[in-house]
């Protein structure tokens, strides 16, 4: 267990007691849920760059931190999304089509994964800079509709963050398709090995 997965697992555990900290600030108004809920979103975003800093400067790369650091970023970004969109939180809301993009993308993306693991047998997937820009402007997106900054601003952060969303989903989609047809199971069979009825 390296010291970058170890803070993965942490920004898992993060998750509810962020979802728990909103969910409590809606029933009651009580200002300290909505400051815990700052603190904790805070902090497992800030350990996103710090996991992944230690991972790559101090050789800590592994398969199980490829696996849970996704889990970690989905399962915060979209419970936080999903939290924000609501329209009784006492919040910001954000759009709509912001949790839309997120959704959509990420069906996507475990969809082509999926696909993949069957025809190739492997599935290389790299960070690409749109996708990591997404991340960046969705964390920006919540942790303004938390600081119950104007709604323009959230607004504004959020369509940019819907924007760089879809652009990422198309990387994805263009290296999905380049492995599958790098893939011999993708070529056409022969027509003496097509079995007739």
């Amino acid at each position: 267990m390296t010291t970058a997965n170890k803070i993965t697992i942490l920004r898992i555990l993060l998750v509810p007691v962020f979802v728990t900290t909103i969910l409590f600030y809606e029933r009651t108004g009580e200002e300290l849920y909505r400051l815990f809920s700052i603190f904790s979103f805070s902090v497992a975003a800030i350990s996103d760059a710090v996991d992944g800093y230690i991972a790559r400067h101090f050789n800590q790369r592994s398969e199980l931190g490829a696996i849970l650091d996704p889990i970690a970023d989905k399962a915060l970004l979209v419970s936080g999304a999903i939290l924000l969109s609501l329209k009784d939180t006492g919040l910001p809301s954000i759009p709509v089509i912001f949790i839309i993009s997120i959704l959509s993308r990420d069906v996507l993306i475990f969809l082509g994964v999926v696909i993949i693991s069957y025809v190739c047998g492997k599935v290389n997937v790299r960070p690409r800079w749109p996708g990591k820009t997404a991340t960046v402007l969705q964390m920006i997106t919540i942790l303004l509709a938390l600081l119950i900054s104007p709604e323009k601003y959230v607004i504004v952060f959020a369509y940019a963050a819907t924007f760089f969303t879809v652009l990422s989903a198309f990387y994805y989609v263009a290296e999905g398709m380049r492995q599958l047809n790098a893939s011999p199971a993708s070529a056409a069979l022969p027509p003496e090995s097509i079995k007739k009825e």
